[in-house]
C-alpha cells in the first residue's frame, strides 16, 4: 500500500493556487534532505506530471541530458524515440514542442527535481532554462516546479538572480521537518502506536526527517526503534552523518566542523566564537557555509534578549546531528542493545534536557496556543547572564516577550514521570526571575512558566514559584 501525505495542509494549499491559477507558475520547493519534497509533489500532483526529471550528483552535461532524453521518450511515447540533444537549449526546445503538441486545456505541470545538480559547473543549464521560462513557458498554461535539498543555491543562484530569473519565482515553499503534531499523524498512519512520551523520545534523536521515521517498526518501544535505527549494523541511521552534508554541500568539512562545534554549547555561539572553535577563516566562505546551514534547516539563529544585532547567536536545531555527535559517534561499533544501556546514564540525562529545550524553542507557536496568546505579537528568545548583582549568573532557556506588556519567562525540564518542585527548585526559580528583572529593568508584567515533559504534582513550593504550568502534550498541538 502506498504511503498517504500527511500534513503539509499550508504547503499543499499553495501548491494547488499555483495549480489552479490563471497565469503562468515558477514554483520552488527547497529543504534538507530526506524531508519529503519530492514525495510531497508527487502526491498533490499525481497523475498531471507532463515531465518529471531528477538531476545526478556531480553528472556530466552529457549524462544529464541523456537522462533527459529518457524520460522524455517515457512521457511523451513517441514512435521513433527522441535522439539526445547537444545541449540544454536543444533539450528545452525539444520540450516545448512536445507539450505544444498536448494540447491540453488544464495547466501542465513539469518537475525538475535536485535542480542544482541539473546545472553542473560548466553546463549552459540555467541559461537554458532562464530562456524556456522568459520566452516560452510564462507565456503558457504552465507549472514549473523547481526543487532541491541544497536551499541556499536556489535561494542565490534562481531566487535573488540579477539575470534571467531575476524576480521569477512566483511562490516558493521552504519545506520544513514535521512538527510533533505531525509526526504523531505520521506514525499513526503507519501503525505505529506510541504513546507521547515515546514519540518525544524518537523525535529527540531523529528530529521531523520523514525518511528517518519510516524506520520506526510497530509493537517496539522508542528505546528499542532508536537502538534498531541507530546503532545496528543495518541501521539506517549509524552512517547516515557521514553522507548527510557531503550530498548537500561542496566542501562540506566546513559544514561538519561548525555543527561539531555548535554540539557541544547550550548557549549557542556567536560568529567570532564559531570561528575561532570551528578554526575558519573569517570570510565570505564562513558567510556562506552559515547561510547554507541556516537555509537547510541545521542550525538556526537568534538574539539574546535585550542584545544588539550584532550578537547574533547560532544554535544546532538539527536532533539526528546532535544525537549522532552526542551517542552513536563514539558507540555505534557496541552494536545493537547499546541504547538500552547509554539511556540509564548520567550524559543520556543531560543530552535529553538540551534536546527537549531545542524541541520547546521549535514548537513556541504550539506554546502560545497553550497559553492562550495565539493572536498576540510575540518575540521569542533566551536570556543568559554571567554576572549580576546577587553575586551569580542565570540562564532562561525561553522567554516569549508580549506585545501585551507581559513576559513569559520559561523553566523547560525533561522527567520521566510526573514530579513535585523540591523547596530548593522553587528558590532557583525565584531568583532566576529577581536576577532577570533587575539586571534588564523591565517593567512588563512576568510570568513564571514551568514546561515539562510529564505533569506536575503541585504543592506549596510550586503555587509560590510558578504563575503557568504545561506538559509536552501542548507541544503535540497543531499550528
Amino acid at each position: 500500500m502506498l504511503q498517504k501525505l500527511v500534513g503539509r495542509q499550508a504547503e499543499q494549499e499553495v501548491l494547488r493556487k499555483a495549480y489552479q491559477s490563471f497565469d503562468a507558475e515558477l514554483v520552488a520547493v527547497f529543504g534538507r534532505r530526506r524531508v519529503g519534497k519530492t514525495f510531497l509533489i508527487r502526491s498533490v500532483f499525481a497523475g498531471k506530471i507532463e515531465l518529471e526529471l531528477n538531476g545526478a550528483q556531480n553528472g556530466t552535461t552529457a549524462s544529464q541530458l541523456q537522462h533527459f532524453t529518457s524520460r522524455l521518450n517515457y512521457h511523451a511515447r513517441p514512435i521513433l524515440p527522441y535522439v539526445s540533444p547537444k545541449n540544454w537549449q536543444e533539450a528545452f526546445q525539444m520540450l516545448i514542442i512536445y507539450l505544444e503538441s498536448l494540447q491540453r486545456s488544464e495547466k501542465m505541470v513539469i518537475f525538475l527535481d535536485e535542480f542544482p545538480w541539473l546545472a553542473g559547473k560548466k553546463s549552459d543549464f540555467l541559461q537554458a532554462f532562464g530562456l524556456f521560462w522568459n520566452t516560452w513557458a510564462s507565456q503558457n498554461n504552465v507549472m514549473v516546479i523547481i526543487c532541491g535539498s541544497a536551499a541556499s543555491w536556489i535561494i542565490n543562484k534562481v531566487i535573488r538572480d540579477r539575470g534571467g530569473l531575476h524576480n521569477r519565482i512566483t511562490r516558493r515553499i521552504q519545506l520544513q521537518p514535521f512538527n510533533l503534531h505531525e509526526t504523531e499523524a505520521f506514525l499513526q498512519s503507519r501503525g505505529v502506536k506510541l504513546n507521547r512520551y515515546h514519540i518525544l523520545q524518537l523525535y529527540m534523536a531523529m528530529g521531523g526527517i520523514p525518511h528517518y521515521l519510516k524506520e520506526v517498526e510497530a509493537g517496539k518501544t522508542a528505546t528499542q526503534n532508536i537502538d534498531q535505527v541507530c546503532f545496528s549494523k543495518q541501521g539506517l541511521l549509524r552512517e547516515e552523518f557521514n553522507e548527510l552534508y557531503p550530498a548537500l554541500f561542496s566542501n562540506a568539512e566546513n559544514h561538519i566542523q561548525v555543527i561539531r562545534a555548535l554540539a557541544n554549547t547550550r548557549q549557542g555561539l556567536t560568529r567570532g566564537e564559531l570561528v575561532k572553535i570551528a578554526e575558519l577563516a573569517d570570510g565570505g566562505n564562513t558567510t556562506r557555509t552559515l547561510e547554507e546551514l541556516e537555509y537547510s534547516g541545521f542550525v538556526s539563529t537568534y538574539y539574546a534578549f535585550g542584545k544588539k544585532k550584532k550578537e547574533l547567536r547560532y544554535r544546532l536545531s538539527d536532533e539526528y546531528s546532535l544525537f549522532y555527535l552526542q551517542f552513536i559517534a563514539e558507540k555505534r561499533a557496541e552494536g545493537t542493545g547499546t541504547w538500552e544501556k547509554v539511556a540509564q546514564t548520567p550524559v543520556w540525562k543531560s543530552w535529553s534536557g538540551y534536546a527537549f529545550e531545542s524541541i520547546c524553542l521549535k514548537h513556541v507557536p504550539a506554546i502560545k496556543k497553550a497559553l492562550g496568546i495565539a493572536g498576540i505579537y510575540t518575540e521569542a528568545s533566551t536570556f543568559y547572564l554571567k554576572n549580576s548583582d546577587f553575586g551569580r549568573g542565570v540562564q532562561i532557556d525561553l522567554l516569549i516577550d508580549r506585545n501585551d506588556h507581559a513576559i513569559n519567562l520559561f523553566e523547560i525540564k525533561f522527567y520521566q514521570d510526573r514530579f513535585a518542585l523540591s523547596k530548593e527548585q522553587a528558590e532557583e526559580i525565584q531568583l532566576k526571575k529577581a536576577i532577570f528583572k533587575s539586571s534588564t529593568n523591565s517593567n512588563k508584567q512576568v510570568f513564571v512558566t514551568l514546561l515539562s515533559s510529564f505533569a506536575l504534582s503541585p504543592n506549596e513550593n510550586s503555587l509560590g514559584a510558578l504563575d503557568n504550568f504545561l506538559d509536552m502534550n501542548c507541544l503535540f498541538e497543531p499550528f
